[in-house]
């Protein structure tokens, strides 16, 4: 990847629709993946392997992943919260392709909460328990030939506990740099931080890797500052970018947390600064007008709006 360019990651499918009231169908998400890809994107996190109970919007994730275009050009992500995740993730791609559709699963995004509290409510872990689980979950993906990454999530802030240390975010990172993940990560899971934060805690991590290890970023939009927080990101030295069409998302387990940054607002942002994406801006927005109409709803992103 060029210096001048970023990476986008589009959660959409995953993140995007996790918290929606309505049941997408899977031919319905099958539908908006095609046409994501259609409009540039090449990585895409397409399914959660949780229990259907906890977020019943993912409860089809293997029907969904049997459903994808076998693509060599085209990263697909599922989010694994523990070991069996991750076998259900390999799981995927026993079948092999057919038709040209289902390949399976090619990396998987492990998880890992900066808050005891947080982290106990959304998958049953402290930190500690949750350092030791993703330490597993990294050796054996890893065993098993399967790509993997990591994020850290409420790291700029936890919606029961409040600040996140930055020294807290930092001890996590290093601790799972230690088992040589594809990606770290770091989330602002509720939308409270800021500019400065991003600068200072994305200058430390990219500090402590030294290079070894790619850093990406995923922010919400809650609190309007998340274009902006992508931005210092980019400074900081950030080249990844998680982003959701139409800013779509919000966690479960998160009170009051909304979407993501907008995939729309990402590009025009990067675009207009002169730096490439790869994504085609004008399909995006289309996009974005297609599946609003299949919510019924106008989607926040505010490029969208204006266009």
């Amino acid at each position: 990847m060029a210096q001048d360019a970023i990476e986008l990651v589009e959660v959409g499918p995953r993140d995007g629709l996790q918290n929606e009231p309505d049941i997408i169908a899977t031919e319905g998400k099958l539908a908006l993946i095609e046409r994501m890809i259609d409009y540039g994107a090449r990585r895409l996190e397409v399914a959660s392997f949780v229990h259907p109970q906890r977020v019943p919007q993912m409860a089809d994730a293997e029907a969904v992943i049997a459903g994808l275009p076998d693509r060599p050009d085209t990263t697909y992500i599922g989010l694994t919260l523990n070991k069996r995740g991750v076998m259900r993730a390999m799981a995927t791609r026993e079948r092999g392709p057919q038709d040209g559709k289902g390949r399976g699963i090619d990396q998987v995004g492990c998880v890992l909460v900066a808050s005891d509290t947080f982290g106990q409510k959304n998958q049953g872990q402290t930190i500690a328990e949750g350092i030791a689980e993703n330490r597993a979950m990294l050796r054996f993906a890893k065993a098993e030939g399967m790509r993997a990454q990591i994020t850290i999530s409420a790291a700029f802030g936890c919606p029961f506990e409040g600040e996140v240390k930055p020294a807290t975010v930092l001890a996590i990172a290093e601790e799972m740099a230690a088992e040589g993940p594809e990606e770290i990560a770091l989330a602002d899971t509720i939308g409270v931080g800021t500019p400065a934060q991003v600068s200072e805690l994305f200058g430390a991590l990219g500090e402590l890797l030294g290079g070894r290890i790619p850093m990406r970023c995923h922010f919400h939009n809650t609190r309007g500052t998340g274009v902006a927080n992508a931005w210092a990101a980019w400074q900081a030295g950030v080249r990844v970018f998680d982003a959701s069409l139409g800013g779509l998302g919000g966690c479960p387990f998160a009170p009051k947390a909304t979407g993501n940054i907008a995939t729309e607002d990402l590009i025009y942002l990067m675009e207009r600064s002169g730096i490439g994406t790869g994504i085609d801006l004008d399909a995006a927005i289309a996009t974005n007008r297609w599946f609003a109409d299949r919510l019924g709803r106008e989607l926040p992103s505010l490029v969208a709006r204006a266009a």
